[in-house]
């Protein structure tokens, strides 16, 4: 090998300075990506706490509603729920046990009053009656023989009476005379027979028209038991028989009955004013008023039965129907505002305290406002609150009972 190309093996090669200012910027690039890292994990952590805010309750809302409009909001003293009932309401039945021969209604008719709703067979009552009236017939008849005799007798007597004495044996005379009583007696019985007869007629003719049952009074057919071939009678029996053919009802006598708490039956009077609003049609309002207050009390509810009287009739009230009815004052009021006016909320959003007092939390500015309310009546729609709420305001339904006074809370879900 010769001395040159030793020397090349012992030469060291250098990189060219572009590819060592490649290598410096790799290096350069690896340590601003690792910072980009680090910068984002640090943001989406701080991104997440704002978003989940572990540090805060979470909370569903409910916006508070005013339990009552109209006439209602003006001056309700005290909400109370219950049902309509019909006061005037009757089971129609036959008068005399017997086979449905026909029905002629049906649920939901109107009727009048006296109109035929049913029959019943009448074979058998009208058989009896031409039986009956064969026998009136007869003892007509009896009358007029007995009429004929009576006459016929009288002449006899008349004539010898009338002759000198003598002529005629004494004891014939009595025997004429007797005849005449006789026959007088006999003609006193045949009218009293036909009387009978008459009594007996009248009789079958009301069995007769016993088996044409009639509404009692107007109203609608609510609801039909029997049917054509069922055999109905006025009282239970055996077997198969029914005890009525249909049950009507007089839509004019509906009116509210409900029960209020003995805490607050003070507060309602015979005659005050009030109003009744509807499950199935909350928009619908109904002037009403207090008719009476049933003296005596429910032990196992601890309430008072109240009957209101609905002021003006609509057609899609019907018997059964859940009321809630507003109790006014006597004097009509300006309209109540703020916490003074009955408000409306979901019954989770009512706590109680150690103390026995019901409160809510009130959602304001992203906290929890502790509030006292006083509660009305616990309804389908929710727990009405008698005062301590105002229209509009937030109130913390679902996890409501995790809550203090002051506390951050994060709303998830509101309504």
């Amino acid at each position: 090998m010769s001395r040159e190309d030793l020397a090349n093996q012992l030469k060291i090669e250098r990189e060219p300075t572009s590819r060592r200012r490649r290598q410096r910027g790799d290096s350069r690039w690896l340590v601003w990506a690792g910072a980009g890292v680090v910068a984002v994990a640090i943001l989406g952590g701080v991104t997440w706490f704002l978003t989940v805010r572990p540090d805060l309750a979470t909370v569903e809302t409910a916006t508070v509603q005013p339990a009552w409009t109209g006439a209602a909001a003006r001056g309700s003293l005290l909400d109370a729920s219950g049902f309509v009932q019909a006061r005037r309401e009757a089971t129609v039945s036959a008068k005399i046990a017997g086979r449905v021969a026909e029905v002629l209604i049906q649920e939901g008719q109107r009727v009048t009053e006296g109109e035929v709703i049913a029959r019943l067979d009448d074979s058998n009552a009208r058989a009896s009656l031409a039986q009956a009236e064969a026998q009136a017939g007869a003892a007509q008849a009896s009358i007029g023989v007995a009429q004929a005799t009576l006459e016929g007798a009288q002449a006899t007597y008349s004539r010898v009476s009338g002759m000198p004495p003598g002529v005629i044996a004494a004891q014939t005379v009595q025997d004429d005379k007797t005849a005449l009583n006789s026959a007088t007696q006999n003609l006193a019985l045949a009218k009293r027979q036909y009387a009978v007869s008459l009594a007996t007629v009248d009789i079958y003719q009301r069995s007769e028209d016993d088996t044409v049952v009639r509404a009692p009074f107007a109203g609608v057919v609510t609801a039909t038991a029997a049917q054509p071939g069922e055999i109905v009678a006025p009282v239970a029996g055996g077997g198969f028989t029914r005890t009525g053919i249909c049950t009507i009802v007089d839509m004019d006598s509906l009116e509210v009955d409900v029960d209020v708490s003995e805490s607050f039956i003070s507060r309602v009077t015979p005659g005050m004013p009030a109003s009744v609003k509807l499950d199935a049609y909350p928009d619908l309002e109904i002037p009403a008023q207090v008719i009476t207050v049933i003296p005596t009390a429910d032990p196992s509810k601890a309430t008072v039965s109240v009957r209101v009287a609905l002021k003006s009739k609509d057609p899609r009230v019907v018997p059964e129907m859940g009321a809630h009815v507003a109790f006014l004052s006597p004097a009509p009021a300006a309209a109540n505002t703020g916490s003074t006016a009955a408000m409306l909320v979901p019954p989770d959003a009512v706590q109680t305290d150690d103390n026995g007092q019901s409160v809510v939390f009130v959602i304001s500015g992203g906290k929890a406002e502790r509030r006292a309310v006083r509660l009305g009546d616990h309804t389908s729609r929710g727990q009405i609150i008698v005062a301590g709420l105002s229209a509009d305001e937030v109130v913390a339904v679902e996890g409501a009972d995790e809550l203090k006074d002051g506390a951050g809370v994060k709303i998830v879900k509101g309504s």
